[in-house]
């Protein structure tokens, strides 16, 4: 079997034709602020992966999800980066049901109008606020006649100039100054929501991760799931959930950008036997953790142990792609390096995986507490 043959296989059969239109284009091209690759991720239907086919979608387990999010990383980085938000979120909004009992007709009809409408949902929750956790609301509630009024700014957010729908944790600011956590689902063309530019970097520029800003965006009640008022230990469990299918997710797309090195160096031949075989089996493990995860979710095993896990595997999977990003590119060599941009830009855009919370520090105490039989503390 070729190098990521399997995950080509998973990919063209559920998103069929999808991985070779992205190969037929330049890597330039798919690495560029114009890149076609979110277009096209909606027309071979990418945005139904994960959506339950009682709500018309392909209802991809959460096993081969990963295999064609590593197919598609492989092929197009700024593409996976984007989207898994986009995955993320309907992973959430999938999830919201039992804690959120509320929000069960806007989680179906949601999930309906994603699958009917091939939608692509942007993401304004926590991630890539260093100290914060993945839910951790970035924007503020006040409640007002009929509604909220929704402020506050999201940087950086993938798919912001793509996207058809907004999702975002929100600070419920009370009557007694004090706030709860909700869930907040907006279309990205409401008033009030805006673009701005913010990514700067040549890396994942295809991503579209830049600022989106809300700005007394009026918000009808129907639009922002509130928890109960004895949702603590409910919220605990969204909140270990969420953890699981982010890790997963990040773990996923940057071994699929660090295998395309790989791939250069099989297809070129370079260095020895040995040192590619070595090489494969490097980014082979990082995969094969993050398939664990996978099967993980699909036997239901969540809660505070699977949420750990997840962590463990996506710090295991960044040290793994650390040496394998390394390793490749020497073996590949300084000509190489130095005549073929995309060999830097693939070295450069795997190493952002560092950059997705929560950051190695933050968890090294939580991490020992773990393990001396305390819960994780997701903050």
């Amino acid at each position: 079997m070729k190098f990521l043959q399997l995950d080509y296989d998973v990919c063209e059969k559920l998103l069929p034709g999808l991985a070779g239109r992205l190969s037929d284009l330049p890597f330039e091209q798919l690495e560029s602020p114009q890149s076609p690759a979110i277009a096209l991720f909606k027309d071979y239907g990418g945005t139904n992966l994960l959506i339950p086919r009682e709500h018309g979608g392909i209802g991809a387990s959460a096993l081969d999800s990963v295999r064609v999010i590593r197919a598609l990383a492989s092929l197009a980085p700024s593409l996976a980066v984007a989207t898994a938000m986009h995955h993320f979120s309907v992973g959430m909004l999938f999830s919201v049901g039992p804690y959120y009992a509320s929000g069960t007709g806007i989680r179906a009809s949601v999930l309906d109008v994603v699958a009917k409408n091939r939608s692509l949902i942007a993401s304004g929750y926590a991630e890539g606020r260093s100290g914060h956790g993945i839910l951790t609301p970035t924007v503020e509630a006040r409640e007002t006649a009929g509604g909220y009024l929704i402020s506050g700014s999201k940087k950086p957010c993938s798919l912001s100039r793509s996207m058809d729908l907004l999702t975002a944790s929100v600070a419920l600011r009370g009557a007694d100054g004090g706030t709860e956590m909700g869930l907040l689902v907006l279309p990205a063309d409401t008033p009030g929501i805006s673009v701005h530019d913010f990514w700067s970097t040549f890396p994942l520029v295809g991503a579209e991760s830049h600022e989106v800003r809300l700005t007394d965006v009026f918000a009808g009640a129907e639009h922002v799931l509130r928890a109960p008022a004895n949702a603590d230990e409910r919220l605990d469990e969204l909140n270990e959930a969420g953890v699981i299918w982010f890790q997963m997710i990040v773990a996923a797309s940057y071994t699929g950008v660090a295998s395309a090195l790989v791939d250069l160096v099989l297809r070129h031949e370079r260095g020895s036997a040995d040192e590619r075989a070595r090489l494969c089996l490097l980014i082979d493990s990082a995969a094969s953790l993050v398939d664990g995860v996978a099967r993980r979710i699909m036997d239901d095993d969540l809660g505070n142990d699977c949420a750990a896990a997840s962590l463990f595997t996506r710090y295991s999977v960044q040290d793994i792609l650390t040496r394998t990003v390394g390793q490749a590119v020497e073996m590949l060599g300084g000509m190489a390096f130095i005549t073929s941009p995309k060999i830097a830009y693939l070295a450069s855009a795997a190493q952002a995986v560092v950059f997705h919370p929560p950051s190695r520090m933050s968890m090294s105490e939580a991490v020992v507490d773990y393990f001396a039989g305390k819960p994780l503390f997701f903050a």
